[in-house]
């Protein structure tokens, strides 16, 4: 019989320990999470009326593996997908539509070129640029801002672009390359001769009834999810609340020892924990090299529940972007009751903001207490919104250093960690959004190819 330890309770990590229980019922499969919670970056939290996600909010359903999961644990009455709506821009201290017809801000025609507020005549020629430069010089591993500015010119991404896909990645668009955002450019850019009509003939995929509506949470929050994971791994010992103290190799396998005293001997074990952990628990110099060159962001969220009607917000939206220069300090506001209906049983507002590392105001946000946060938060809902009332329902999550950075190097990083780590450490797995991909539906298929590496003893890499 195999042990298998996993260490980390996060998504990944339980949907590792849920394969590897389900392929081999017979193995001693030990989940250690250090909170008294699972979960990791997914906490959801009910009260007054409000269902409030503290972590990530939904899950891209189109990612491989996510309704399968769904469908395996019996979740499909939970299911809900989010209600489709008008975004916005917030520029010029006012809030401006995005165009409908664009994807990430870039536009699919001429007509939602022309449509946008937020650029000038010569912005919306410069763009045209884009039909006329057919060579392509750019590859997988290049900046998708770099990419975009070459074809689409500086204001579009400056004013349109970069504000939507630096708050979906986390980055400055200079930094992140097409390979971990938008891969499928190059695509267009070769097939088409020009990334707008590539995007047109694609539009279906991005902007159809189905397309819209690609998010999913389940009617009592993500949190459904977790527990039905750990629900449906019966023969799985679950210890919460349980730190680490030493891992380290003896005559092949893996002696994992607690803070309780106690400790388990693995034939394998699973690092689902941020990169930063990993690298102090395993405490190899050779392997610092590409540990340093993972990068972590923070976020602060904040969430205000009022006992006014979501009514309030303007007709059809479902939140927005800030650019850089206004006179609000978060990055982004989304209308939760709006655009999650299961959120407010009373039809009652209820609104997020987010404030991000990278925003010049983080630094004296960050030294803030929770009451000076709240207050920040108010003051940005009274510019944008015209909201005065005092909230009822308050709920504040500093994530620091928690939000994985996918820089240029990244993708080196990890190739060169997961090849040391065989040398060094076989048979234990490096898992999660620090390495191999962002979001929940990322996180999922990560943990089942760990469960399936592990069941094969194959290689550990993900194949991306």
């Amino acid at each position: 019989m195999k042990t298998v330890v996993i260490i980390g309770g996060g998504i990944t990590g339980i949907t590792a320990m849920h394969h590897l229980t389900n392929q081999h019922p017979d193995w001693n499969i030990v989940l250690v999470e250090q909170n008294e919670q699972l979960g990791g970056k997914i906490r959801t939290v009910t009260y007054d009326g409000f269902t409030i996600e503290a972590g990530a909010d939904s899950i891209v359903a189109r990612n491989t593996g996510v309704l399968p999961l769904v469908e395996e644990l019996d979740l499909q009455d939970e299911v809900v997908y989010n209600e489709t709506g008008v975004s916005y821009l917030y520029t010029d201290n006012m809030l401006h539509k995005i165009p409908e017809e664009t994807v990430f801000g870039i536009p699919t025609s001429v007509e939602s070129l022309n449509e946008s507020t937020l650029l000038t005549d010569e912005g919306k020629q410069e763009a045209l640029a884009d039909f006329d430069k057919t060579d392509n010089p750019f590859g997988p591993d290049d900046s998708v801002g770099a990419f975009l500015t070459y074809y689409l010119g500086r204001e579009i991404v400056e004013k349109q672009i970069a504000p939507i896909l630096s708050g979906v990645y986390s980055g400055k668009l200079d930094q992140l390359t097409m390979k971990s955002t938008l891969p499928y450019l190059l695509e267009y850019k070769n097939e088409y001769g020009s990334i707008i009509k590539g995007f047109s003939a694609n539009k279906e995929t991005f902007l159809g009834d189905k397309a819209r509506k690609k998010f999913i949470s389940f009617q009592g929050g993500l949190g459904t999810l977790i527990d039905r994971l750990a629900e449906k791994s019966p023969s799985a010992r679950v210890l919460k609340g349980t730190t680490v103290t030493n891992l380290e190799m003896k005559d092949n396998v893996y002696s994992v020892s607690f803070h309780t005293g106690e400790s388990i001997e693995a034939d394998e074990v699973v690092l689902a924990i941020p990169h930063d952990a990993a690298q102090k628990m395993l405490a190899e110099p050779a392997l610092d090299e590409h540990f340093n060159e993972l990068k972590n962001s923070s976020l602060i969220s904040i969430y205000l529940g009022f006992d006014i009607p979501d009514e309030q917000l303007p007709a059809d939206g479902t939140g927005f972007i800030v650019t850089d220069g206004t006179d609000l300090t978060c990055d982004a506001c989304t209308w939760t009751s709006r655009k999650w209906t299961h959120t407010s049983a009373n039809r009652n507002l209820l609104v997020r903001l987010f404030y991000k590392s990278s925003n010049p105001h983080y630094a004296a946000l960050a030294g803030m207490t929770e009451s000076e946060l709240v207050k920040a938060a108010l003051a940005d809902l009274e510019k944008s919104l015209g909201i005065t009332e005092k909230p009822k329902t308050v709920e504040v999550t500093p994530w620091t250093n928690l939000m994985p950075n996918y820089h240029l190097g990244h993708g080196q990083a990890v190739a060169g960690l997961v090849e040391k780590m065989n040398k060094f450490y076989p048979n234990v797995h490096l898992a999660g959004c620090s390495y191999f991909g962002v979001g929940i539906g990322a996180c999922i298929q990560n943990g089942r190819h760990i469960a399936h590496t592990i069941s094969g003893n194959g290689n550990t890499a993900e194949k991306e």
